[in-house]
């Protein structure tokens, strides 16, 4: 239990003590010593007595808890909303003129990625004038990390070879190393000793550092996860869904 949910339970408890006990006293500052002990030694009892209290009250303290942050995502889904549709440093797909903008926080190394990379590629070429806008955010460890900032290296050097590396790595199984990486760069024509110097580039750090920062504010903790429109979509969603979300923020 948090500091802050114990601190809110035995406040809670405090004020039902007031209630049953006949403490003729303003407010807890002004009790004595042995109301003090009077008060703590019924609490303590009234929790013996009824143990499920505690646990009824966690639940409904997480409950809220996640309530608010619900609210919260949705109201920085708005606050947020430039950045994520419209920041000039992230990777563009699909039709940069679409009417439509899918955000695909993504992971190369995230199995369910990996399922549903087919599944948006078929609803942006199925539908022709949908935007999609990559959100690199390795959260599965330092291959991870390795293969996001290759990645945006690419598009930070040849914008033009990006989709192509990053079909390649989604169809890809394994682990993410420089062997692999220098290997896809050389098939579409790139050359590794650029690629490398860019990896090392503080301007990425900077990008990584913004996506995770910006997942946090939205609440996203895993991959994928979606924004499109004003949905927050988490998880690997099936063709007739993403087409349903589109359609839905087609006509928003």
């Amino acid at each position: 239990m948090s500091t802050f949910l114990r601190y809110s339970f035995l406040s809670g408890l405090l004020a039902l003590t007031f209630l049953l006990v006949p403490v003729k006293v303003a407010n807890a500052d002004e009790l004595s010593t042995s109301q003090r002990a009077e008060i703590n030694k019924m609490i303590e009892q009234y929790i013996m007595e009824n143990p499920r209290v505690i646990l009824e009250a966690v639940q409904r303290m997480q409950a809220q808890e996640e309530e608010d942050k619900l609210t919260r995502a949705k109201e920085n889904l708005v606050a947020y909303r430039e950045q994520l549709v419209n920041d000039p440093r992230a990777p563009i797909g699909g039709n940069p003129d679409g009417d439509v903008t899918i955000v695909e926080f993504f992971d190369y190394r995230c199995g369910y990625c990996k399922r549903v990379s087919p599944t948006v590629e078929r609803a942006v070429k199925e539908d022709g004038n949908v935007r999609v806008v990559y959100k690199e955010f390795p959260i599965l460890g330092p291959e991870s990390v390795l293969a996001a900032r290759a990645s945006l290296a690419i598009w930070r050097l040849a914008p033009d070879k990006y989709m192509d590396f990053h079909k390649d790595l989604m169809d890809s199984r394994g682990g993410v190393s420089m062997g692999k990486i220098a290997a896809v760069a050389k098939k579409i024509g790139l050359d590794n000793d650029l690629l490398v110097k860019e990896m090392k580039s503080p301007e990425i750090d900077s990008d990584l550092r913004n996506n995770y920062e910006l997942a946090q504010s939205l609440g996203i903790s895993g991959t994928p996860a979606f924004v499109i429109g004003g949905e927050l979509v988490p998880g690997a969603v099936d063709f007739d869904t993403l087409k349903n979300l589109i359609n839905q923020a087609r006509g928003s």
